[in-house]
């Protein structure tokens, strides 16, 4: 009697594992749902409040409002177009050249964002164990310099995404750039093409050549870092590299010929002065070890 009771307590246990098992499987197919649900009207959510955002561009004029280098700047949204506002027609081939091949080369061919730069991106932060590099394009930047905080997440990140997907949708490549050229910080408290070609060179952007563009463009990822060359009135070896480098990339692409090219790379920037033993006993040390610091992400701020 004992041995046969046996097996009808293992089956009647096997039964109640099995029914214990399908309600915990219920419950977890119901919690995927629920995020699944949740997710989706989180992205509907961010999709409707984006068209909004993105649909006032059509029409206004972003403003870049500067508040001290401790704080990020306010940003309005004109209806009157800004005394300093410039069209693209406004700045000359060669910066725009410059800008695109160094911060966005994919730019007219992406619609929004660049899945072989984000896979790079992510190659390099993993394999240096931190964010040192960023993968933004130009339509991101737009986004988040205008829309967004400029404080380091994921979830600011992901927002970017979403409102830049929706900017290529809502707005030509050429409004895009344009707001760019209009927004972008190329200095302290320095922000448009305008006011950074005034401030570098005393030219209206029409005006600049390609060195003037590939300096312009080598300000970009980190400004006030990058400044140092024209606070020492001088190239730093760092300058120097990655303007050739830009140049080079001008060339690629069909922006310079190389005998533009090699005249470029000869003409002394309006800035730049001889340097002798006393002009470098003047120089800061201090900024130049702080240029060469480890490369910073700036496009996660």
């Amino acid at each position: 009697m004992g041995r046969s009771r046996r097996p009808l307590n293992c089956a009647a246990n096997s039964g109640m594992l099995m029914a214990a098992a399908k309600v915990r499987m219920h419950r977890i197919k119901i919690v995927i749902a629920i995020l699944a649900l949740g997710s989706i009207g989180l992205v509907a959510y961010l999709i409707v409040r984006g068209v909004a955002e993105v649909g006032q561009l059509k029409h206004r004029y972003p403003v870049i409002h500067y508040n001290g280098a401790k704080e990020q700047p306010l940003v309005t949204l004109e209806k009157k177009r800004p005394a300093s506002w410039v069209t693209i027609d406004q700045v000359s081939r060669s910066v725009v050249g410059a800008v695109l091949v160094s911060e966005d080369w994919a730019f007219y061919q992406h619609k929004g964002f660049d899945p072989k730069q984000i896979e790079e991106s992510i190659k390099v932060n993993l394999k240096k164990k931190g964010l040192v590099r960023g993968a933004s394009t130009i339509t991101q930047q737009v986004a988040r310099n205008v829309f967004l905080s400029h404080k380091k997440s994921l979830w600011r990140k992901f927002r970017e995404l979403v409102l830049a997907m929706l900017l290529e949708r809502e707005m030509t490549k050429r409004q895009i750039l344009e707001v760019y050229m209009n927004v972008a910080e190329w200095g302290e408290g320095t922000y448009g093409i305008s006011a950074a070609s005034h401030l570098y060179f005393n030219e209206p952007p029409a005006r600049l050549g390609a060195k003037e563009g590939a300096f312009l463009a080598m300000l970009l990822p980190s400004p006030k870092r990058y400044g140092v060359s024209f606070r020492q009135r001088m190239l730093t070896p760092h300058a120097g590299r990655t303007i050739h480098a830009i140049l080079d990339k001008m060339v690629q692409a069909g922006y310079l010929s190389p005998a533009e090219l090699e005249n470029e790379e000869l003409k002394p920037l309006a800035f730049e002065k001889p340097i002798g033993e006393e002009e470098m006993r003047l120089v800061d040390p201090k900024e130049l070890q702080e240029e060469a610091l480890p490369e910073i992400a700036d496009d996660w701020y």
